[in-house]
């Protein structure tokens, strides 16, 4: 999602990271945390990169428009911002809204504040409106040769209601990330019919459909006539709800409808596994009725187990109601604050921040969604050249890169974007510039500044030390490897 900076954002979050102390859900849920460790967390905690940078926007209109300030002009403009389908729900469990990728979006709601949100998360399980997400669907002969031009990954190869973690690759041979996006074959039976479905970036919205819109056109202007034609359909109002935590299974799994037509049956949770997706009914408004099908996927931006669940929007209310209804111990709301510290958490990238179109999937740490036999020069994907010099070291042969993504552990004060990262100060010599952070926040489940961001290659093995300079001064840092704190996706028994 696009960088830029938002005062107002940034006094909300201010505001946002501090333990209210007056709303009687707060008090109820916060007592079930370890108290020493909220309190220590909470102290530290300050909005994280996502919330401090995020936005173009300063003020929301009580219109719904947002005056919105460019850098490289001092007049504002007024765009209207659109409200996802859960927007009733966020009013009503008093969300905190800012402008986010075109959408008034929760950056935390009245009953945890973001770090205790945050560790709730880890904890139990959290609900999050990613309805601002970009649904597509693509079908017809030729979609998965499609999907493997524009992207590196073994679309043809998936399963059925299988995923991947993908990108978007230049169509000018460069191998630069256009965007980062989720991949899933469907299955028959759930009312999306055949196809792939793709979830791309709410703040890229405008530049992929231009992307799609040529790509597809291009497609099929060579290959329809040969019964390989792509078409795409953009799921618009349609809802996307992150259900994530330890306790998301017994969360969802006491709403799924036992009963009631085609994908209310049969699915048990526990078989479900992290890249995987299937379709089932919800049982809504205590029993009374059952939803429409909607589509489970097993992942998420968190680390944590947990599921996607795409819904109708007419029913998205209702959905995350009946999630909801397992209780404030169990599950609460969570907005865009504890998601950013989450992801940083657990090492994921944030297009527009660590991810751009000047940065390769080998530069960025993906290496590992290019499968096997798609590592060569003539795999047929957009840069295919490129990437493939790249994964070979120059030792080997290769052209190798010339920076890595790296996570670092920062000593005293956090570390944002766009600091320098440095080498360490020796006498009689200047420190070197390697690289830049791209994204940090104090962790609220370590107790440690955490930072992620590109050094020289050479620089990027665990155990580096650096220094990063945090307002001019410097700060000695420490290169980890990333997840900082350990992924739980459901992969099955041991």
């Amino acid at each position: 999602m696009q960088s830029s900076r938002s005062p107002a954002l940034a006094r909300a979050l201010r505001g946002a990271c501090q333990t209210p102390s007056s709303h009687t859900a707060s008090r109820s849920t916060v007592r079930t945390l370890t108290t020493t460790s909220l309190s220590n967390h909470t102290a530290r905690s300050r909005q994280p990169t996502l919330i401090r940078q995020l936005l173009t926007t300063t003020t929301t209109t009580t219109t719904g428009t947002t005056q919105t300030r460019h850098a490289s002009s001092s007049e504002p403009t007024t765009t209207p911002l659109q409200k996802t389908p859960l927007h009733p729900l966020h009013l009503a469990h008093g969300a905190k809204l800012v402008p986010f990728g075109g959408f008034h979006m929760p950056v935390q709601y009245a009953a945890l504040s973001v770090a205790q949100s945050h560790l709730f998360t880890r904890s139990r399980a959290s609900v999050f409106d990613v309805s601002h997400m970009v649904q597509r669907v693509f079908g017809g002969a030729g979609a998965a040769r499609f999907l493997q031009r524009v992207s590196p990954s073994g679309v043809e190869s998936l399963g059925e209601h299988r995923s991947t973690l993908s990108c978007l690759l230049k169509g000018d041979g460069s191998g630069g990330i256009v965007d980062d996006a989720i991949i899933t074959r469907l299955g028959n039976g759930g009312g999306l019919g055949e196809g792939f479905y793709v979830v791309t970036n709410a703040a890229c919205r405008e530049k992929d459909d231009v992307y799609f819109d040529r790509e597809v056109e291009r497609w099929n202007g060579e290959m329809g006539g040969e019964g390989l034609g792509v078409r795409e359909e953009r799921l618009d109002g349609r809802g996307l709800v992150a259900l994530q935590g330890p306790g998301a299974e017994a969360v969802l799994d006491g709403v799924l409808a036992r009963e009631g037509g085609e994908g209310a049956v049969g699915l048990e949770l526990r078989k479900l596994l992290f890249g995987q997706s299937a379709y089932a009914r919800v049982s809504l408004g205590g029993g009374t009725r059952v939803s429409c099908p909607v589509l489970i996927s097993r992942g998420g931006y968190t680390g944590e187990d947990g599921f996607e669940i795409s819904v109708a929007g007419d029913e998205a209310v209702a959905v995350t109601e009946a999630l909801l209804a397992a209780g404030p111990d169990k599950v609460q709301l969570a907005g865009l604050g504890a998601r950013d510290s989450l992801r940083l958490e657990a090492g994921m990238c944030l297009y527009g921040h660590d991810l751009d179109e000047s940065t390769t999937p080998v530069e960025a740490g993906l290496s590992w969604i290019i499968p096997k036999e798609r590592r060569t020069a003539d795999a047929g994907f957009y840069g295919a050249d490129v990437i493939a010099k790249q994964l070979v070291a120059k030792s080997k042969g290769g052209t190798g890169v010339a920076r890595r993504r790296v996570g670092l552990i920062v000593e005293g004060a956090p570390a944002r974007e766009g600091a320098e990262i440095v080498s360490r100060a020796e006498e009689g010599k200047e420190p070197v510039k390697l690289g830049a952070v791209t994204g940090g926040c104090p962790s609220p489940s370590l107790g440690k500044n955490i930072a992620m961001g590109y050094v020289k290659d050479g620089f990027h093995k665990a155990g580096t030390e650096v220094d990063v300079l945090v307002r001019g001064r410097p700060r000695k840092a420490v290169v980890v490897k990333m997840p900082f704190v350990p992924t739980k996706y459901w992969k099955g028994e041991a």
